[in-house]
């Protein structure tokens, strides 16, 4: 079941607040608690709130606060895309997102309103918002003006956009059209979209489309002069009355707006009047232009009349105050319980919302994305805090991805090394490293240091180590940092930044230990391709496995998958899929998933399988078609280091892929692994998981 639905909009001013209101309507008729969620709001001006939050927590009553509603503004967004910190984006909002999907049973979640960034970067900007939080979408289109062709070309284009980035469409609703057009786009659009995709059509309603009075006081800077209670008045066509009474009196219509000049007293007179009989249309208020007001005596006057309209006053003259009103977007606002109501009335009269919510319900999300991935990664290592120590702890790349961890309090850590030089790195590098919450070591001047060394000599005495080279091994940060794991004094070590594979192992083997049944330690990189996570095991370890060792390292990959949140479904990788090779390599790989198949019937798994029949489903479905992992492995053992590690890199550096990893596998205490080409977002979620593994 899905917990969301997104909507977002094509291009400005769509209406999408019709649509918001009626599927809030909806929510709240089906669910006990449900949240509103702006990614991104407008700057607008100072200490002023967003109207579209305000209107839906005031209007529904929502158990939220403001704060709660949104992640960050417009101009936030900007300036982080200007820094290049798109990453950091995804992951503010991504953190807003899951803290309301614990607190409430569903969220409705508003796109952006195409007010700056442009269209095509906004639309961009929704679908990585909308398949980052892995909910689907409904798309609100604007047709007014348009032609039938225009109005199918602007649906069309949307939905590509959505669905080729993987993003699951539930509805397209398009809003503001001629009357005369539902038939024919309803048909169409039905026609030409999956049968799975709702289309709805709202036609242009005209009394949503003009500004209430108190919407031309608040774009205008206007001043009331007259009539408060009445601000939220709405406005239809616009009378300028800057002709003789008899012609002005002539061109109102129900609910006009008159514009006129502040000494026309005769002007302002005759439209009270106007509003007052039972012979004319009401009027929505007056505009009193440049500057003037009537003067005292009118003025008594005017007030002491029943059945007032709003009059206000603003500064620019006639021609520029009817230019500027008439450019006004109208908007749905708390206090403006008529509009809203209006709002529902029509969403209600044309788009019928039983079928619609029984298919949003039923939704199931495909997947998990990588931002989500790491994210979630983030959370878990948050809720059972763990700490990991550093060897490395003079390198630059080690003391900022530290500094990230400490801020994030997603670990404690502890750096080895001397704490002046890491002083000195922090400063050279502009590092702002919490010296008070980092716990720094020197291997040699720690109290720790006659134990370890004691220690160390006991489990490695049958190996002919005195004591002597049991202190000089000690002051090596690898065995020093191991042996913190080993003694419980660190829950996990991560190294390998400037030290080899074998620097780094190499103490864990030798007293860490493997787990009891596990003959091999091996690894896993987590791939985060632009759809999907891949486990990619052994890719760091084992040069040449047995049938034996693969078998054991599958096994171990696919426990590591399911404790990581993806559904094992494992491909034993070869040269060749099902039974049509031959060759020691391919029997290697096939006795291998025999074995697996053997001691775990539950698993699924196929062997030997290619790599694009693996995870490709036209190929899996040609080559394999009974298979239950053909085409969608979420594992892929490989056979060899050879193929392993060429593979995840050429996979990392062709497609962007962040590639996470290696986690060791089968050690009693984690202990892992790093290239010594690692960037800091390596380093940071090489923590993250080693934390994961402690817990």
């Amino acid at each position: 079941m899905s917990k969301a639905i997104y909507i977002a909009t094509s291009e400005p001013e769509s209406g999408k607040s019709i649509v918001s209101l009626g599927l809030m309507r909806m929510i709240l008729g089906r669910t006990k608690k449900a949240a509103y969620f702006r990614p991104i709001i407008d700057d607008g001006l100072a200490n002023k709130r967003d109207n579209h939050i305000d209107t839906m927590l005031t209007h529904f009553d929502l158990d939220m606060d403001y704060d709660e509603c949104y992640a960050m503004t417009g101009e936030e967004l900007i300036h982080k895309k200007t820094e290049g910190k798109d990453g950091e984006i995804l992951d503010i909002i991504i953190e807003k997102y899951k803290s309301l999907e614990e607190k409430f049973d569903f969220i409705l979640v508003e796109g952006t309103d195409f007010s700056g960034e442009g269209l095509f970067v906004e639309m961009d900007i929704n679908i990585l918002i909308a398949k980052n939080l892995g909910i689907p979408v409904v798309i609100v289109s604007n047709g007014k003006g348009k032609t039938k062709e225009e109005i199918e070309t602007n649906v069309h284009l949307a939905y590509d956009e959505f669905n080729d980035k993987e993003v699951k469409v539930l509805a397209v609703v398009t809003n503001k059209i001629n009357p005369d057009f539902i038939d024919v786009i309803q048909t169409s659009l039905k026609r030409e979209l999956p049968d799975s995709v709702f289309i709805y059509s709202i036609p242009l309603i005209n009394q949503l489309e003009k500004p209430t009075v108190q919407e031309i006081v608040d774009e205008c800077d206007a001043k009331v002069l007259v009539g408060k209670r009445h601000l939220n008045n709405q406005t239809g066509s616009f009378a300028v009355g800057a002709m003789q009474l008899r012609n002005f009196i002539k061109r109102i219509e129900e609910n006009s707006l008159v514009i006129t000049p502040g000494d026309r007293a005769d002007i302002i007179l005759s439209s009270i009047q106007v509003n007052n009989s039972d012979n004319y249309p009401k009027i929505s208020g007056i505009v009193l232009t440049g500057g003037l007001k009537p003067d005292k005596g009118i003025l008594k006057l005017i007030k002491g009349l029943s059945n007032l309209v709003p009059i206000i006053s603003v500064k620019n003259g006639t021609f520029e105050a009817a230019n500027k009103i008439g450019s006004i977007r109208s908007h749905i606002y708390a206090n403006n319980k008529h509009r809203i109501y209006n709002s529902l009335s029509t969403f209600d009269k044309y788009v019928h919302i039983d079928d619609f919510s029984n298919n949003l319900i039923a939704y199931q999300p495909e997947g998990i994305t990588p931002r989500m991935f790491q994210y979630n990664l983030v959370t878990k290592a948050k809720k059972d805090k763990k700490h990991i120590v550093l060897p490395e702890g003079t390198d630059k790349r080690i003391v900022r991805a530290a500094a990230r961890i400490i801020a994030l309090n997603i670990a404690e850590i502890t750096l080895l090394g001397d704490e002046n030089e890491i002083r000195k790195v922090a400063s050279e590098n502009g590092i702002q490293l919490n010296f008070e919450k980092v716990h720094i070591i020197k291997p040699c001047k720690s109290k720790m240091f006659e134990d370890y060394v004691n220690t160390f000599y006991e489990l490695r005495k049958h190996k002919n180590v005195n004591l002597d080279i049991a202190r000089d091994t000690m002051a090596d940060v690898s065995y020093f940092g191991t042996m913190m794991v080993y003694k419980g004094d660190a829950d996990g070590m991560v190294s390998g930044a400037v030290h080899t594979t074998q620097h780094t192992i190499r103490p864990a083997l030798q007293f860490v230990k493997t787990k009891p049944g596990v003959s091999v330690v091996s690894s896993v990189f987590f791939m985060c391709l632009e759809d999907r996570i891949s486990v990619f095991g052994d890719c760091a370890i084992n040069p040449n496995p047995t049938a034996e060792q693969l078998a054991e390292i599958a096994i171990s990959s696919a426990q590591s998958s399911k404790a990581f949140g993806i559904e094992p479904k494992v491909a034993m990788l070869s040269y060749s899929s099902g039974s049509s090779g031959k060759g020691e390599d391919v029997e290697r790989v096939r006795k291998a998933t025999e074995i697996v198949k053997e001691l775990h019937p539950e698993l699924k798994i196929e062997g030997p399988i290619q790599y694009d029949a693996a995870v490709d489903m036209g190929v899996g479905k040609q080559k394999l078609p009974d298979s239950e992992v053909a085409g969608q492995a979420s594992v892929l053992i490989f056979p060899d280091l050879n193929t392993g590690n060429n593979t995840y890199k050429a996979v990392q550096r062709e497609t962007g892929a962040i590639a996470i990893g290696p986690m060791l596998q089968g050690l009693n205490k984690p202990v892992n692994d790093l290239s010594r080409g690692c960037t800091v977002d390596d380093i940071f979620n090489t923590v993250v998981i080693t934390a994961i593994q402690a817990q």
